[in-house]
């Protein structure tokens, strides 16, 4: 089974990095196994086509406006994920809608689907994350592992050395 998790946002736009954070903190704290990839989206668009196609499970790390309080993590699966991303949160937020379409017209698309969005709390131009999305970060990690063990993908917290 080929895995991805996907951290997806723009980092100069404060909370709009999140996914990538959250993708940056899972790489260290997990062991990341052969069969899984862990993919800095940032903002690329369609060339995420290649690297997406074949996939049996996405696991998606975004910043997503859910209509709900700031820094309320969200998860959603299979045909409800493509809804929250035709909406942008900036123009420079990938295109992750019209990739998927892609992946979908193509016959390649993720056979199973998941996404852990956190509502930002700030699009201002900052290269930081506000603190309160930034405390969202190890619950965006915990929520990425229990759906990845839920579908088989074991990761092992990695050992830290004295």
């Amino acid at each position: 089974m080929r895995t991805v998790i996907l951290g997806i946002g723009n980092i100069i736009l404060s909370d709009e990095g999140v996914g990538v954070r959250a993708a940056e903190a899972l790489s260290a704290a997990y062991e990341i196994p052969a069969d899984v990839e862990v993919i800095d989206g940032g903002t690329t668009g369609m060339e995420l086509l290649g690297p997406l196609t074949g996939v049996d499970l996405l696991v998606v790390l975004d910043a997503i406006k859910a209509g709900r309080a700031p820094g309320t993590v969200v998860t959603l699966t299979g045909s409800e994920v493509p809804v929250f991303f035709c909406s942008r949160l900036s123009p420079h937020q990938i295109s992750i809608c019209d990739v998927l379409a892609g992946l979908e017209f193509s016959g390649e698309a993720p056979k199973d689907l998941v996404l852990i969005g956190c509502e930002p709390d700030s699009l201002e131009l900052g290269l930081e994350l506000t603190p309160m999305i930034a405390a969202q970060i190890p619950e965006m990690v915990r929520i990425a592992v229990v759906e990845l063990a839920k579908r088989g993908v074991r990761l092992a917290e990695k050992v830290a050395c004295a």
